[in-house]
């Protein structure tokens, strides 16, 4: 998906140079030849049937550009407790009307545009206007549209005192006492506000939850059977033993919270306030398993996540079993331990006396690679989600990296394109300077 948006950008940048620059070109071939417009009027009128003509539609009937609603949004205002039917209607049906009338009126102003500036040509096309003012009237035409534009994502509510820029959120008592904790990497749980609709967390902390309209499939289906519920059954026990968590039976009741590395659960108190509690059965950022099963599928995989003790074993697809092999039992010996860590790359010091399948508390996706002592290894998925190893008996060092070739392969795309449109330009300078200099002799 990264790579895929890096090729659109890619495209649409050489895109924001190429059309303002074949424009200039146009306009400049226009005052240098005048007659240029003259034998080309039928180009123009075309043209502006064209553009005009669409917009026009566009702006008579907006509801052609519909629906103004994804399915996605449906999905969320029904997700809302308390929201009736009718309420969800209303809103939606009030969002529908407002897009369709924001198209309406950009198709209103883009009409208006397109009619100034064929005005404009008609206008020079009489020598009613000097060149001077046609290139300024022009510019200053795409300038005011730009801009008009540009206010809507770029305006001057956006702007922010520096002291609050440097400080966009403020560190709450709680949120202090856990970043005490030096560990290189460790998952907090936020139950005192919507853990899943909120980002606070997450500016201080790795979270467990935060929020983001798109989300990887599998975490929010991981979510959706074991998370949410693990939360409701946490809570309640945490409530019953007073936040004592050694008296709460966190192995049972939170077990995939517990293999997301959840160190840290940040619980309310009256009045508003927060405090943090430690979970002591967290199972930190990998482990060996004792037994690893191998299902039919993913769906096989998802539903036996929640009837296996994630602590010392793994379930995977099937598919993953030239990769992964078998496992075997450790001693209290083994272990694994984060060295360093960066967001695209992990390093690991993995040790244990017979090896065997290691399974990390990182989200299993495309793109990562993995090396034991600097020898490329093949990474597998278990318990549906996580990232998992097989690593031989010793102690050996493990990278986990995310550098994927489709973003080098996009990249190179992008230098090329915008190496061959600055060649391009060079090439129609060199050309024009040409002319210049034949005519003058």
């Amino acid at each position: 998906m990264y790579a895929k948006f890096r090729t659109v950008a890619s495209i649409l940048v050489i895109a924001e140079f190429t059309i303002p620059l074949l424009a200039a070109l146009t306009l400049k071939r226009i005052v240098d030849e005048p007659t240029v417009l003259t034998k080309n009027m039928k180009f123009v009128y075309a043209g502006l049937a064209l553009t005009a003509g669409v917009a026009l539609v566009m702006a008579l009937m907006p509801s052609m550009m519909g629906p103004f609603v994804s399915e996605q949004e449906r999905q969320m205002l029904s997700g809302i407790q308390g929201m009736t039917p009718d309420v969800q209607n209303t809103m939606l049906s009030s969002i529908a009307t407002m897009r369709s009338a924001m198209v309406s009126s950009d198709a209103w102003r883009s009409i208006i545009v397109i009619i100034i500036g064929v005005a404009m040509l008609l206008l020079y096309k009489a020598q009613k206007i000097k060149p001077l003012y046609l290139i300024i009237g022009i510019s200053a035409l795409c300038l005011i549209d730009l801009w008009q534009v540009d206010k809507r994502y770029l305006n001057d509510d956006m702007f922010v005192p520096k002291s609050e820029r440097d400080t966009p959120q403020q560190a709450t008592a709680t949120d202090m006492e856990i970043l005490k904790d030096k560990s290189l990497s460790y998952r907090v749980l936020n139950f005192s506000s919507g853990a899943f609709n909120e980002n606070n967390t997450s500016y201080f902390h790795k979270s467990i939850g935060g929020y983001h309209p798109a989300k990887l499939r599998r975490y929010q289906e991981m979510i959706d059977k074991y998370i949410a519920p693990e939360m409701q059954a946490g809570m309640q026990a945490i409530g019953i033993k007073g936040g004592v968590m050694s008296e709460v039976d966190g192995r049972k009741l939170f077990p995939v919270l517990n293999m997301l590395n959840a160190k840290y659960f940040i619980v309310p108190l009256q009045g508003n306030a927060t405090t943090q509690l430690q979970n002591p059965y967290a199972q930190g950022n990998g482990w060996f398993v004792d037994k690893l099963t191998y299902v039919a599928d993913a769906n096989a995989e998802y539903a036996e996540v929640g009837k296996i003790d994630v602590s010392h074993e793994a379930v995977a697809d099937k598919k993953f079993e030239a990769v992964l092999g078998n496992t075997q039992a450790n001693d209290s010996t083994a272990s694994v331990v984060l060295t360093k860590y960066e967001p695209n790359s992990l390093t690991y010091t993995v040790n244990s006396a017979k090896g065997g399948v290691v399974v990390f508390s990182e989200v299993y996706y495309p793109g990562w690679s993995a090396t034991i002592d600097g020898q490329p290894a093949e990474l597998g998925r278990v318990n549906y989600i996580l990232r998992a190893l097989n690593v031989k008996a010793g102690k050996h060092e493990v990278v986990l990296d995310f550098h994927p070739t489709s973003i080098s392969t996009t990249e190179t795309i992008a230098y090329v394109a915008l190496v061959a449109l600055l060649l391009a330009i060079c090439a129609a300078l060199y050309v024009e300077w040409k002319k210049q200099k034949v005519a003058k002799e």
